[in-house]
């Protein structure tokens, strides 16, 4: 067990060996027992007084605020207003976020649901990374650049793009994987800085603007009229503004549409970029014939204030990701801008066609496919983001809401509901209350609904209390996860060492390998054969505060027909041990990278969502390898974790053994714009 790392088990030991402790003895007073249970009823009468405030002071068109539904109809062009271009770059720049790796499935379900979302252009990748990079751009271009789902009151399909650098390979191969779109276009991209020039390129401004010039012009012939084609001059924030005149007056000569203005280290003031914005938009020839666009990374948390201040001084294209994911310190939050336009109308000369209902659904897919786990306290998203714990905003709030909130959580998707789901609820109560919380059309598919309704169940056969719409998000985030690590493949991997000095001899033995017809292990787990190699039958843990932990899994392998049993013992606590047992019965070596655990609800019988990402050992020569994220959702948290590392090593398998789809190193792939 030497390759799992120790700090991130000695974090969570205390949390985890609490629950391993709850596994063999229960013993919880009656007296604790009935305060608990007083306290949660005090603060769930206190959420559903602020809900029925909200619903009830919402409905009635206050003017205050002026407070409307985020209907897209309702934000048309009525004042004049030029239409704010949302390019989302979650795909290309978010996935360069450290640990992150998405696998073509996972893009495309993405993309789909940012067609859905309402965005005008998906930067869909870098095609020349590798094989596997082109293959899932060009997927997105051919499967999601003709979609219409959502999209009725915007009249047009999204744009697919591609990134390319001013190199001639890198722009045949961004049209190549674009073109099957109905709208495409190539987005590339030059350093202008001088400490770039000098440093990195090697080249003189003549020869950066040459270069420039005739990649454009490259770019333009292979589009046509069909396409368009955006430059961005990299490291715009710290480039001379008389240089940028001068070469951005050239592009727009050699065809470019789109202006792309890179704060690539977020190093501007919104006060510097607004005003960057506004002398390119005079001084530069042809300026009026363009779209121009703000790029801005949150180096210094100013990442939405600078692309707010471009909008103000004439930008119309923002680029935006979605959680602001990004390399570093990330990059501008699409909810962020969005919603900061939405709500300030007067001030902002825009107006946007997103559906804002999609938010909290779509953040918490992007959360799950790529690990990079929520803030609590994120604006529009974060899961404290409308929950107030001062006794005088609570006082307020069920007064009028408008006294400490000024957006409607229902405009950005945040629901409450009437329904109560327990063990007793049907299919059809289930989609629907799913359906309210924006799982809708493509997003919840028949086989993802199969999956999460049997989970469901399972869930609340162990709960006491209703199950919560956290607890439904979390369940389709497991369901999910679990469907993204589907197929049958061979991995190639590391073997795990079967040596006493990694795991002890009586605890590393195969207990059991027995035909998948045996009825000796079952669980409602067992039927699910369509999501992943790998299912988790049962296991059972041994743990104490004297005793070394020990952990028994069943699992049955869908390729060989088998079910298999193995047990491993650690150190460092009973989940150390549940994922020895794991990567014993897989056959592969890996390192957990990160670990998170969070209660989805209130109450001693909330689920607990577990989030892991693992990486399989490096092998000989290889300088980088890739990370994958797994989930889990159970009332025990010994159960999610291996339900989530189980996932992660289902996702790493089917990932290895694809060889037509594997796709680039993130070092190879990650380029600074």
């Amino acid at each position: 067990m030497q390759h799992l790392s120790r700090p991130v088990f000695q974090k969570l030991s205390s949390f985890a060996g609490s629950s391993a402790a709850a596994t063999t003895t229960t013993t919880t007073t009656a007296k604790t027992s009935r305060s608990y249970s007083n306290l949660a009823s005090k603060t769930s009468s206190v959420f559903s007084a602020i809900n029925q405030a909200r619903n009830t002071t919402f409905r009635s068109n206050s003017p205050t605020l002026a407070r409307t539904m985020a209907t897209v109809s309702s934000n048309q062009n009525s004042d004049n207003k030029r239409k704010l271009i949302v390019f989302d770059t979650t795909l290309r720049d978010g996935e360069q976020s450290p640990g992150v790796t998405l696998n073509t499935e996972e893009k495309i379900a993405i993309a789909r649901e940012l067609s859905k979302l309402g965005v005008d252009v998906i930067e869909a990748g870098f095609p020349q990374a590798s094989p596997g990079d082109f293959q899932a751009v060009r997927r997105i271009a051919e499967e999601v650049g003709p979609m219409m789902e959502g999209r009725e009151h915007i009249g047009s399909p999204t744009t697919i793009c591609g990134l390319a650098r001013c190199v001639e390979g890198d722009i045949r191969r961004a049209y190549e994987a674009v073109k099957a779109a109905p709208k495409h276009r190539i987005h590339t991209f030059l350093a202008t800085s001088d400490i770039h020039l000098k440093h990195k390129l090697k080249i003189s401004r003549e020869d950066c603007i040459e270069r420039a010039v005739k990649m454009v012009t490259l770019c333009k012939s292979l589009v046509g009229d069909v396409g368009d084609v955006e430059f961005s001059p990299e490291d715009a924030g710290r480039s001379d503004p008389e240089f940028l005149y001068e070469i951005l007056g050239r592009v727009i000569e050699a065809g470019a549409t789109t202006l792309n203005i890179p704060d690539t280290v977020g190093y501007r003031t919104p006060s510097q970029y607004g005003e960057l914005i506004r002398k390119l938009r005079k001084n530069t020839p042809g300026s009026q014939d363009v779209i121009w666009s703000t790029h801005c990374h949150n180096d210094l948390g100013m990442a939405t204030s600078n692309t707010l201040a471009g909008i103000e001084n004439g930008a119309t294209q923002v680029e935006v990701t979605v959680n602001g994911i990004g390399e570093r310190a990330g990059n501008t939050s699409l909810e962020e801008v969005v919603m900061s336009v939405h709500t300030h109308r007067s001030v902002y000369p825009v107006y946007h066609t997103i559906n804002t209902k999609m938010f909290v659904p779509i953040s918490r897919m992007v959360s799950d496919m790529t690990g990079m786990v929520v803030q609590p306290n994120k604006p529009i998203v974060g899961r404290n983001a409308f929950l107030h714990q001062s006794g005088i905003h609570q006082d307020g709030v069920i007064k009028n809401p408008e006294t400490y909130e000024i957006m409607n959580p229902a405009d950005v998707g945040v629901t409450t509901s009437n329904i109560s789901l327990g063990k007793l609820s049907g299919r059809n109560a289930v989609r629907q209350r799913l359906n309210e919380l924006g799982y809708t059309g493509s997003s919840l598919s028949d086989d993802l609904l199969k999956i999460a309704f049997a989970r469901f169940k399972e869930v609340a056969d162990h709960k006491k209390t209703p199950v919560t719409d956290q607890d439904l998000h979390a369940i389709i985030s497991e369901s999910r996860s679990k469907m993204m690590g589907k197929g049958t493949v061979t991995s190639g991997l590391s073997a795990v060492p079967n040596d006493s000095d990694a795991i002890p001899s009586a605890a590393a033995s195969k207990l059991s390998q027995v035909d998948a017809s045996s009825s000796d292990v079952t669980t409602a787990q067992s039927s699910e054969t369509s999501t992943g190699r790998y299912q988790l039958l049962h296991m059972q843990i041994m743990a104490g505060s004297k005793v070394i932990p020990t952990a028994t899994i069943a699992i049955r392998d869908s390729e060989s027909g088998q079910i298999i049993e193995e047990a491993a013992s650690a150190q460092g606590g009973p989940i150390e041990a549940i994922f020895g047992a794991i990567q014993r019965v897989a056959g592969v070596e890996c390192t957990l990278s990160a670990y998170d655990v969070a209660a989805t609800s209130q109450g001693s019988d909330s689920l607990g969502k577990v989030s892991v990402r693992i990486s399989p050992v490096s092998r000989e020569g290889e300088k980088e390898v890739h990370s994958f994220s797994g989930l889990g959702a159970d009332t025990d948290i010994l159960s999610a974790s291996a339900y989530a590392y189980i996932s992660a090593i289902n996702r790493m398998i089917k990932y290895y053994g694809d060889a037509e789809a594997a796709r680039s190193t993130p070092g190879a792939r990650s380029v600074q714009v």
